[in-house]
């Protein structure tokens, strides 16, 4: 038989495994994986006669994430190992930067416990033990993970369309992981298990540098967001899609969103509350991600605010570009718009200082078509009721508004941090939940494809990682925007979009990925999502303008 690898043609006389080929041909970058005429494969399956191969090392995003899955799977069964071989129930929450924050229940996660189990894992991961994947019946798998006391998997798969499941064994561990894995324990690399908040911090490279295992920060405010976020979801029994699911088929959609949408306005209006009571501040500061609903979050705010008694006026800090030609360029070559040079921090300043005096400003609007800054001919002034809710990437930037006395501003972190996990042990990176609502937003409102949404998205990551995520911690308060049922929701949006992204697209892959992922889910229709929704700003139908 005939493999094309790396683009060079070589005869064998009988099928050889990717990994073998890996081990050949894989270069200076250990392969975690394989490209098989555009096709992912394991390095456990065998090649195919005529096939052409390229590999896949984690410094790819795929290849990064089945290194961190591999880890988590190595975590599990090492910790059936500490407990005696009792497979003690272990919950993936979140990330925390580089980690991922699990908890095991009936065990205390001290020093004593974590120095044990990072034992046991390194021993483990020295042996190289191989991973064995196995393709089981649906209905056989569910009676196995039953049995097992995984609950969360029996009830996912009960909802699961597909005849067959790939089950996962390492040295008589089993589980199920949503995605690829790696050949065996080794590939692991660089990990560390730090006691944290009643849990652990499973600690792992960043993708940049894969030799070198990150200091962690662990910021108390976001963690506190997201246990918020998933405490709300379980105050509705919903803590993975199978429970969400389970709603769906029970006809208990409707008061889940209802409930879902009342406990994050009332979270708006506590917000709104504490803003209130601060009689210095003039200005409120918003920022968060890309597709965290900030937009609709500030016109909420603004009613909530109203409530309050006060008199809010919306401003976007996106008025105050430079004009295009003036925009820097980046180090791709490019104009640079996600960075905090493209923003005329002097004008902004110079505005805020004069309604902060008691002045007026003529506010400006940025014509997008031209590539100019215009005046609009709106007079603003701030009067003694008056405050200046400011929305935009870098409003927790103090280089933005340093002009500003800190007692001036208010500020305010949103982001989507999804809530749901797929089962116990596998996350939905909140990355996706994003991505998938950008997605949905991107073709409504300008008239972008999937392809060309998923293209530009790492380039948006890196620019988060840039310019909002070092000031989350800046903020007074962060809000999680995330809604436990909207994936749900979002699927019927987002299927025929990524459904349309040629196979021979870059973007296909991905595009692939995450159609399996909403697999998982039961889509349900919109018209039940309040008008008032941060949803609306990406399926349409609201009562705000956002666009």
């Amino acid at each position: 038989m005939f493999v094309t690898v790396n683009g060079v043609r070589h005869e064998f006389e009988k099928r050889p495994t990717f990994y073998e080929l890996a081990k050949a041909y894989e270069g200076e970058e250990r392969a975690y994986l394989a490209y098989e005429n555009g096709r992912l494969r394991e390095l456990q399956h065998h090649a195919s006669d005529g096939g052409d191969i390229t590999f896949v090392d984690a410094r790819n995003t795929v290849g990064y994430e089945t290194l961190r899955r591999t880890a988590l799977m190595l975590f599990q069964a090492a910790l059936v190992k500490v407990c005696g071989g009792e497979e003690k129930r272990a919950i993936l929450h979140f990330t925390m930067g580089s980690a991922f924050f699990l908890t095991v229940e009936d065990v205390i996660c001290d020093s004593a416990f974590t120095e044990t189990l990072t034992a046991e894992m390194q021993a483990m991961k020295e042996r190289a033990i191989p991973i064995v994947k196995r393709s089981v019946p649906t209905g056989e798998a569910m009676r196995l993970f039953h049995d097992r006391g995984m609950y969360d998997k029996e009830k996912l798969f009960r909802t699961r369309i597909a005849s067959r499941v790939n089950v996962y064994s390492l040295d008589g561990y089993e589980d199920y992981f949503y995605g690829f894995m790696a050949y065996d324990t080794s590939y692991v690399g660089a990990f560390g298990l730090i006691p944290y908040e009643g849990g652990i911090l499973l600690n792992l490279p960043k993708r940049e540098d894969l030799s070198v295992l990150p200091e962690l920060h662990p910021s108390a405010k976001l963690f506190a967001a997201q246990i918020e976020g998933e405490n709300w979801a379980k105050q509705q029994g919903i803590g993975t899609v199978g429970d969400l699911n389970a709603r769906i088929i029970r006809g208990e959609i409707t008061s889940t969103i209802l409930t879902a949408e009342a406990l994050q306005e009332s979270r708006i209006s506590d917000i709104a509350e504490q803003i209130a009571v601060r009689k210095d501040v003039k200005f409120v500061m918003i920022a968060g991600p890309s597709s965290s609903g900030k937009t609709t979050f500030s016109q909420r705010l603004c009613i909530q605010l109203s409530a309050q008694g006060l008199k809010p006026h919306y401003l976007g800090v996106d008025n105050y570009f430079l004009d295009r030609d003036a925009i820097p360029l980046g180090p791709d070559g490019k104009k640079d718009f996600e960075s905090i040079t493209a923003v005329d921090v002097d004008a902004f300043g110079k505005d805020m200082m004069t309604l902060l005096s008691g002045g007026e400003i003529n506010v400006p609007v940025f014509d997008f078509i031209e590539g100019k800054r215009v005046l609009s001919g709106d007079i603003l002034s701030l009067k003694d009721d008056d405050i200046l809710v400011v929305e935009g990437i870098h409003c927790l930037n103090d280089q933005l508004s340093y002009m500003l006395p800190s007692e001036s501003k208010f500020r305010i972190y949103l982001s989507a941090l999804t809530q749901l996990n797929i089962d116990e042990h596998n996350r939905i990176p909140s990355a996706d939940g994003r991505l998938i609502r950008r997605i949905v937003r991107d073709y409504r409102t300008r008239g972008y494809g999937a392809a060309q949404t998923i293209a530009m998205w790492e380039s948006v990551r890196k620019g988060e990682e840039q310019n909002i995520f070092p000031y989350q911690d800046s903020a007074d308060v962060m809000l999680n925007s995330a809604l436990p049922y909207e994936i749900a929701a979002l699927k019927i949006y987002v299927q025929p979009l990524l459904f349309q992204v040629p196979e021979d697209h870059p973007s296909y892959i991905e595009a692939k990925r995450l159609l399996k992922f909403l697999d998982y889910f039961i889509g349900i229709p919109s018209e039940d999502v309040p008008k008032n929704s941060i949803l609306r700003e990406f399926i349409g139908g609201g009562g705000f303008r956002t666009s």
